[in-house]
């Protein structure tokens, strides 16, 4: 059991630009699906000369969306989460409609994972004007975001912190509407774990994701999704343990009560979880078999 309830009221309108807070306003563009829910939240941080976090698909759309949002405004920065297609590609052309510069923790290394092509694939042609690491800040008249680094769902994922709001950008981290996909090679479950720890440290109100509504006192949530993995970290060693040894014997038992089309994206979440156990050195994995640990409780 965890205390992960999910929340999948919604009313944000795509290409509309819905005032959030007195510093945040939310554009949602239109590329609903499974793994983006009703679509990618772009959020316009300041009045006047303001910042735009995750940008989006590149859609000519919504690209008219938030240009029409911030008629009569100066973008000064455009802050990527991290580079998949449902986030990052329309920052070019943003950058060049506006001359803003862009930031984000870089450019993904990792190749594309090979099989599956989640909406959320990888971005390969993004690279920021600017990289930002752990603790750097961006500033406006009235506004400060501060880079937050959390590997995991991506290797350049970053969250953003509105300091004077005390709000956090978490872009695919952590969200109301349902877990995070970890992909292997680029995404890590160690590291995953590690950043959703990061949170538990920290005082923010809310949390405005990059899919579905924002959550106010999101601390109960990021304890339920740390609780969540756990629990399905252990089921899959004690899958393994009872003799499965492919990733789809294990997804047919432990993610049974998944809608069968999220079965490949369960799949790559079921590996990172795999990979994981075998890091802790709780499962051992031999020429693509994984195998119970003699010894290892």
């Amino acid at each position: 059991m965890t205390d992960l309830i999910f929340d999948r009221n919604f009313d944000g309108t795509p290409g509309r630009a819905q005032r959030l807070s007195p510093l945040v306003r939310r554009v949602l563009a239109n590329n609903p699906g499974p793994y983006t829910f009703k679509g990618t939240n772009s959020f316009i941080v300041g009045n006047g000369q303001v910042a735009v976090i995750d940008p989006g698909p590149d859609d000519d759309t919504h690209l008219a969306a938030l240009i029409e949002a911030v008629r009569g405004e100066t973008v000064t920065h455009i802050l990527v989460t991290h580079s998949h297609a449902d986030h990052s590609p329309l920052a070019t052309r943003l950058k060049q409609a506006t001359g803003a510069v862009t930031l984000a923790h870089g450019a993904v290394a990792a190749p594309a994972s090979p099989g599956l092509r989640l909406d959320a694939s990888i971005d390969h042609g993004f690279v920021p004007d600017k990289r930002l690491a752990e603790g750097d800040t961006v500033t406006g008249p009235g506004w400060t975001l501060e880079a937050l680094f959390t590997p995991g769902h991506m290797s350049n994922h970053m969250c953003f912190a509105l300091n004077e709001e005390q709000a956090l950008f978490a872009g695919d981290h952590v969200m109301a509407w349902a877990t995070s996909v970890i992909a292997p090679p680029d995404g890590d479950m160690g590291q995953y774990f590690a950043s959703l720890r990061k949170l538990l440290d920290r005082d923010d109100h809310i949390h405005h994701p990059g899919h579905g509504p924002s959550r106010r006192d999101p601390l109960p949530l990021v304890r339920g999704y740390l609780a969540h993995r756990r629990m399905r970290e252990e089921a899959i060693r004690a899958r393994v343990e009872q003799g499965a040894r492919s990733v789809s014997e294990i997804v047919a038992s432990i993610y049974a009560d998944v809608d069968p089309k999220l079965h490949g994206a369960a799949a790559l979440s079921a590996t990172a979880h795999l990979d994981h156990l075998v890091q802790q050195d709780k499962l051992r994995k031999t020429d693509g078999i994984y195998e119970a640990v003699s010894g290892k409780a």
